[in-house]
C-alpha cells in the first residue's frame, strides 16, 4: 500500500476527485491533505472526505524539515500536487526523487512558470489565439513547471471561447485523467 499525501492552497476539487478515484483501493491511499493556506476550502473537504490535513506555513514550507517531519511521521511514499502554489524546496524533492508529481492547466512548456496558474494560464491561452489548450501531468524538479512530462491531454480553444469555457474543458481533462495517471506512476515505483 503506497501512502501519499496531496499538497494543496485552495478549493481542493482535484484533490476530492483524487481521493474519491482511490477510495477502497488496496494498493493507494490517500493518507494527508497538506495545506499552505489555513482558509483553504480543501481543509474541509478533508474533513468530510475523513483525511488527516494539516497547514504549514509559507516560511515552513519553503524550510523543508517540518514538512520532512510530518511526511515521515505519517510513512508518505509519494507526493500529489493538485493546485498548489509553492515552489516545491529541493530539499523535499531530493527526499522524494522522482515521487512527487503536478498538474498544470495548460500544455507544457507554453504558459509555465511563475504566476501562472489557474485563470491566469486560461487568460493566456486565450490571449495567444492559441487553438488547443489541455493538461500537462509532470514529475516536477527544482523549477515551476519544468519537470519530465509523464502525461497530455487536449482539448480545443474555439474563437469564441473565453477563459471560463477554456477553464471548463481543462477540468474536465484534470478529473478524467490526474487520478489514473498517479495511479500507473504509482505502479511504476516498484518496478
Amino acid at each position: 500500500m503506497k501512502r501519499v499525501a496531496i499538497f494543496a492552497s485552495g478549493s481542493g476539487s482535484n484533490a476530492e476527485n483524487i481521493a474519491n478515484y482511490f477510495k477502497g483501493s488496496d494498493a493507494v491511499e490517500i493518507s494527508l491533505i497538506l495545506a499552505n493556506n489555513p482558509e483553504a476550502y480543501v481543509l474541509e473537504r478533508a474533513k468530510k472526505l475523513g483525511i488527516e490535513s494539516v497547514v504549514v506555513t509559507g516560511k515552513e514550507f519553503r524550510a523543508a524539515d517540518k514538512v520532512l517531519e510530518i511526511l515521515k511521521e505519517r510513512n508518505i511514499d509519494f507526493i500529489v500536487l493538485a493546485g498548489f502554489l509553492l515552489l516545491v524546496p529541493a530539499k523535499l524533492i531530493e527526499a522524494y526523487p522522482g515521487k512527487i508529481v503536478n498538474i498544470h492547466p495548460a500544455l507544457l512548456p507554453k504558459h509555465g512558470g511563475k504566476g501562472m496558474y489557474g485563470d491566469h494560464v486560461h487568460e493566456a491561452v486565450v490571449a495567444a489565439g492559441d487553438t488547443e489548450s489541455g493538461i500537462t501531468i509532470h514529475l516536477i524538479d527544482e523549477r515551476y513547471d519544468c519537470g519530465t512530462t509523464f502525461f497530455q491531454a487536449t482539448c480545443p480553444v474555439l474563437p469564441t471561447d473565453t477563459p471560463h469555457d477554456v477553464a471548463e474543458k481543462v477540468h474536465a481533462l484534470e478529473y478524467e485523467h490526474f487520478p489514473r495517471v498517479i495511479e500507473e506512476i504509482i505502479a511504476t515505483l516498484d518496478k
